[in-house]
């Protein structure tokens, strides 16, 4: 594990302004310009992506667009797999048809895991074959501890990765494909007359802050990616296993401050990092830490200590970062909507059959021994 000392001041100094801020899982800050590391904490540490996933389902999606396997209207229909995955999701119903550049927005800015699914049958035909293609691009971009069991990120063993690895894969989105970067700034989408505001919550409040991708599952705690650009400079900060919404947040803040002060030596290029730890054997498990009843206790307990839930439920986004501020101006909202899909590719429409009961078959019979009769001459001949 290597920490710079500088590095572990500046949180202390952040620890201080958010007393519940801890550091523990692994972290990684790079330069995207050039690939080299500035700072990280057990980078190859096996952990459990969550919507991270989700950035492999886009960056899928984007290949499928350059080879002109898809267009951005190409349809993305929702099935009873996709439409019955947990939240967050849209609510669409089975049968429900959008375009694919409506599915990327609500997967990426809402993190949709209905979305998320829909999108990977449809390009992939099936779940199956589209993880199969995730894996497949895993392995071509040399991301060697990771491997991807759903298009989702929701919980499965089979499905983890490392910071490094992720590194690699902002690199690669990032590079190869910068058209399709304004996904990942969207400030909140509109769907009819609700606007949903994006769960990344360094959008607005982060100078410079461009992307990219937030993540949870009680097994992975908090995770996030952060980009941002300060001139001409595009800095990336990966935090994983995080404590709560707002500590993910500002240790991401802090390690992309940290980076653009300039103060750390460059360090390693991602592919040239030297190897930390086995990376086998399974990632670690944050749901004792995070979402058991004794954790839930403590949680309510912080809840009312920073004053109290929302209307909404959920624990007041409290920027007590001295690197967040808070949104100075009206969110910029896209709208999105079903339909509009005239593009190739996309499931067939399913067969609809008429409600017909099916026949049964009817019981074994046998009819009853007859007496035989004597058949007349003039009858014997066969008709013909």
């Amino acid at each position: 594990m290597r920490r710079h000392l500088s590095f572990i001041f500046s949180l202390t100094l952040l620890a201080a302004a958010t007393p519940s801020l801890a550091v523990a899982g692994p972290s990684l800050l790079f330069d995207v310009n050039n690939g080299r590391v500035l700072e990280h904490r057990d980078a190859f540490a096996r952990w459990y992506p969550a919507s991270l996933t989700k950035l492999m389902t886009a960056y899928v999606a984007f290949r499928a667009l350059d080879k002109g396997e898809v267009t951005l209207l190409s349809p993305v229909r929702m099935t009873k797999n996709s439409s019955s995955q947990p939240p967050s999701k849209m609510g669409f119903k089975p049968g429900s048809v959008m375009t694919l550049d409506n599915a990327l927005k609500m997967m990426i800015t809402h993190s949709a895991n209905d979305i998320a699914m829909a999108v990977g049958e449809n390009i992939g035909g099936s779940q199956e074959a589209f993880v199969d293609r995730m894996n497949a691009e895993a392995l071509r971009l040399g991301m060697s501890g990771t491997h991807y069991a759903n298009p989702n990120g929701l919980f499965s063993p089979d499905n983890y990765t490392t910071a490094r690895d992720q590194a690699l894969l902002v690199t690669a989105i990032r590079k190869e494909y910068p058209q399709y970067l304004s996904y990942f700034e969207i400030e909140a989408i509109g769907v009819g007359k609700k606007v949903i505001p994006n769960i990344n919550a360094l959008i607005g409040r982060f100078d410079g802050a461009d992307g990219m991708k937030t993540g949870f599952i009680c097994e992975s705690g908090f995770n996030f990616i952060g980009s941002a650009t300060r001139q001409g400079r595009t800095l990336a900060a990966i935090v994983l296993g995080a404590d709560s919404i707002t500590d993910r947040a500002a240790q991401t803040a802090a390690l992309l401050t940290q980076g653009f002060a300039g103060d750390e030596p460059a360090g390693p290029t991602l592919a040239a990092m030297p190897v930390e730890g086995s990376g086998v054997g399974e990632a670690t498990n944050m749901r004792e830490a995070l979402c058991s009843k004794e954790a839930r206790k403590r949680k309510k307990q912080k809840l009312a200590d920073a004053g109290g839930e929302d209307d909404t439920g959920q624990a007041p986004l409290v920027m007590g970062s001295p690197y967040l501020h808070k949104l100075d101006h009206p969110r910029n909202v896209v709208m999105v909507s079903l339909g509009g899909a005239t593009g190739p590719g996309g499931l067939p429409e399913p067969v609809e059959y008429a409600d017909v009961p099916i026949p049964t078959p009817r019981p074994d019979y046998t009819p009853p021994a007859k007496t035989a009769k004597p058949v007349a001459k003039a009858q014997s001949a066969t008709m013909q």
